[in-house]
C-alpha cells in the first residue's frame, strides 16, 4: 500500500488505484492510465445525472412557486422529494485547479556565462583523513534565452551547490560567473520553505505585495491571487501552522511567482504537490516566457518540462545530454549493457548482440517438440484469444457510448480488467508454445 505522486511508478507498479474525492473512496482495478480513463468516465456520468436532475428541478420549481394555499393540498412527500432533487442538482463535479498566469519580467539576450569555474570542498573522512569533494572543474557554459535545463545525478554530486553558485549565494574557488543585468531569479529550494508559523496566510502574501499583475494585464489583490492557488477566503485567514505539507508548498510557490521572476530555479518542486497541481505547473513552465532550471526525481515532470539535461556524475564530471530524462535513461542503460558485455562476452551472446557461433559452439541437441496435450492447448488458445479481443472491443464501445449508469460502468470496468489480464496471460502462454512448435 503506497501513497505517491510519481506517475511513472503508479503506471508500472500499481494494479489498483484508490481515489479520495467528495468525501468518498473510489476504487479502480488497474494502473494509473486506466484510473485516469475510468475517472473521467465516472465524472461524465455524474455530471449527466446532475443535468437530468436540473431539468426535472425546473419543473418542480415551478410547482413550488405556486401560491402556498394551492401547494397545501399537494403531497408532502413531493415537497420533500423536491429538496432532495435540489441537493442532487448541486452535485456537479467541478474540479478545482490552480491557475498560473504570472507575468514574467523582460529577459535580455545575455543570461549567464560561466568561465573556467571550479569548486570543491574538503570533507572529513572516517574522522581522520581529509578527502576532496569536487563539484565543478574548469566548467564553461553559456545559458541561452528561454532555455529549460534539467539537472540529474546521485545525491551528493553537487546539484544544489551548482544552483547556489549560479545565483551568487556561494562563491567559486576560481573562475567567474557573469549574470545578465535583466535576470531576476526565482529560487524554489528545499531549505526555502520557512514561514512564521504564527502568521496568517494572507499576511505572508501581503508582506510581499498587496497587488499582483497577471500575464493578461489583470490586476489582482493578494486575496484574489491566493484563490488562484486554491486558498479559499477561510483558509487565507488560517494560521500557517495549520496548513498541510502540500498547502505550504503551494504557498511557497505563490510567494516566488508573485515577484515576477524571469529565471526560475526549482529544486525538487514536486514534493508534496498533488497531481492536479503538478499538471498545471508543468503547463505553466512549458509556456513560461523565461529560463528554467529544474532539479527533480520526478521523471514524468522532467520529461514534460526540460529540453536537455545536465548530468552530474560526481567529482566534477558533467555531461550535457540533448534530450529528456527518458531518452537519457535509455541511453545510460544501453551504455551500461555494452560495458558489461565487454567484460563478459557471454552476456553479449545471451542478449543477441553478438553472434553465438563467434563465441561458443552451437548446440547440437534438438529443441523439444510440443506434446499432444500442449498441441491441444495451443489450438484452444488460438480460438480463445480472438473471442476475448472481440469481447474487449464490444465492452470498449459500450463504455464509450454514454448510455451506462454509474454501477454499470463499474461492473463493465471490472470485467474489462479481467479480460485484459486474461489476454496478457494467454498471449504469454501462446508465445511459449509457439516457440516450442517453431524453434
Amino acid at each position: 500500500l503506497m501513497e505517491t505522486h510519481d506517475r511513472y511508478f503508479l503506471d508500472h507498479v500499481c494494479n489498483r488505484i484508490v481515489e479520495l474525492a467528495d468525501k468518498t473512496l473510489y476504487t479502480y482495478k488497474g494502473n494509473y492510465a486506466y484510473y485516469l480513463e475510468k475517472r473521467q468516465e465516472r465524472i461524465t456520468v455524474q455530471n449527466a445525472n446532475v443535468d437530468r436532475a436540473n431539468n426535472l428541478l425546473r419543473t418542480e420549481l415551478d410547482w413550488m412557486r405556486r401560491q402556498p394555499q394551492a401547494r397545501a393540498h399537494k403531497s408532502r412527500s413531493r415537497i420533500e422529494a423536491f429538496y432532495e432533487l435540489e441537493e442532487r442538482a448541486k452535485r456537479r463535479h467541478e474540479q478545482q485547479e490552480m491557475r498560473l498566469q504570472m507575468k514574467s519580467s523582460y529577459i535580455g539576450n545575455k543570461i549567464f556565462e560561466a568561465h573556467h569555474v571550479s569548486k570543491s570542498f574538503t570533507t572529513d573522512k572516517d574522522g581522520h583523513a581529509m578527502a576532496e569533494k569536487v563539484i565543478l572543474k574548469d566548467y564553461n557554459y553559456t545559458f541561452a534565452r528561454y532555455e529549460k535545463m534539467g539537472i540529474v545525478g546521485h545525491n551528493g554530486t553537487g546539484k544544489s551547490t551548482y544552483l547556489k553558485l549560479l545565483q551568487g549565494l556561494i562563491q567559486p574557488d576560481s573562475g567567474t560567473i557573469d549574470v545578465g543585468e535583466t535576470v531576476r531569479f526565482g529560487y524554489y529550494s528545499q531549505e526555502g520553505l520557512q514561514f512564521d508559523e504564527q502568521k496568517k496566510v494572507i499576511d505572508i502574501v501581503r508582506d510581499i505585495a498587496d497587488y499582483v499583475m497577471l500575464s493578461d494585464g489583470t490586476k489582482l489583490t493578494a486575496s484574489q491571487f491566493l484563490q488562484n492557488f486554491l486558498f479559499s477566503p477561510e483558509k487565507q485567514y488560517s494560521y500557517v501552522y495549520k496548513l498541510s505539507g502540500g498547502e505550504k508548498r503551494r504557498l511557497y510557490l505563490c510567494t516566488i511567482l508573485m515577484r515576477s521572476p524571469n529565471f526560475l530555479i526549482l529544486d525538487e518542486p514536486t514534493n508534496d504537490l498533488d497531481i492536479v497541481t503538478l499538471n498545471v505547473l508543468e503547463e505553466f513552465l512549458q509556456n513560461f516566457g523565461g529560463c528554467v532550471i529544474v532539479v527533480s526525481h520526478d521523471r514524468y515532470f522532467m520529461d514534460k518540462v526540460v529540453d536537455h539535461l545536465l548530468v552530474f556524475h560526481g567529482q566534477g564530471k558533467l555531461q550535457d545530454y540533448p534530450g529528456n530524462y527518458t531518452d537519457w535513461r535509455e541511453y545510460s542503460l544501453l551504455k551500461q549493457q555494452e560495458e558489461e558485455e565487454k567484460k563478459n562476452p557471454k552476456l553479449a551472446v545471451a542478449a543477441g548482440t553478438v553472434s553465438a557461433d563467434t563465441r561458443v559452439k552451437p548446440r547440437t541437441e534438438k529443441a523439444p517438440k510440443l506434446s499432444f496435450k500442449e498441441k491441444q492447448e495451443f489450438a484452444a488458445l488460438e480460438q480463445e484469444l480472438p473471442a476475448l479481443e472481440a469481447e474487449k472491443a464490444e465492452l470498449e464501445a459500450l463504455m464509450s457510448s454514454g448510455t451506462l449508469s454509474g454501477p454499470e460502468i463499474v461492473e463493465k470496468g471490472q470485467r474489462m480488467q479481467e479480460i485484459i489480464d486474461l489476454i496478457d496471460e494467454k498471449e504469454m502462454r501462446w508465445l511459449e508454445l509457439s516457440e516450442k512448435q517453431n524453434p
